[in-house]
């Protein structure tokens, strides 16, 4: 099923299709791929409309915040990567402080559709992330999952899990807490 599968960058016209992965209350309990960007208090007061809304306007100004994947037209899947600086609470995050002062693309949160879990798609969502970042001219990308000890549901592991990463190819590069290792893939 996953070499069925289509990615096209989020643009304006898209928007729809990320509403409709997301639903009416925006993944995981009104995120909308907003947790990364916003510090503080200033994102546990935006969360829900607000977040959407801010997520939106970066896309609707040409921003491609990131990935959609799609099974036979059905939008089943999203990834969020962006150069690091788009994240700033990446940049105040003690566990995930920058392995050195190489510019990378950071992935920073998958959302699959719930009927197509457990089936490959985030791997295959990481391989494309790859793709838009060589495309885009990126040389290094890297992910911050959660190396889970035992299994865990969906919302609890919406930055990946480090067997994914491993599957797609990336490598542990730093690891400051003991659940919380830095991927990286380097592009050649």
């Amino acid at each position: 099923m996953t070499s069925e599968l289509s990615f096209r960058p989020i643009k304006r016209n898209l928007w729809p299709d990320l509403e409709e992965l997301f639903g009416p209350n925006g993944a995981c309990a009104g995120c909308w791929c907003m947790f990364w960007k916003l510090r503080g208090k200033a994102y546990d007061e935006a969360r829900g409309f607000e977040t959407r809304q801010m997520h939106k306007s970066i896309v609707d100004a040409g921003t491609s915040t990131g990935l959609l994947a799609y099974l036979h037209g059905e939008v089943v899947g999203w990834v969020a990567v962006e150069p690091r600086e788009a994240y700033p609470k990446l940049a105040h995050s003690r566990a995930l402080k920058p392995v050195d002062d190489q510019p990378v693309w950071s992935v920073t949160c998958f959302f699959v559709a719930k009927k197509h879990r457990r089936s490959g798609i985030t791997v295959e969502l990481l391989k494309a992330a790859v793709e838009h970042v060589k495309k885009n001219g990126g040389k290094i990308v890297e992910g911050y999952p959660v190396d889970a000890q035992k299994d865990l549901p969906a919302p609890f592991v919406y930055t990946g899990t480090a067997s994914t990463f491993e599957q797609a190819g990336f490598r542990e590069v730093a690891r400051n807490t003991p659940t919380r290792p830095i991927f990286r893939f380097v592009i050649k």
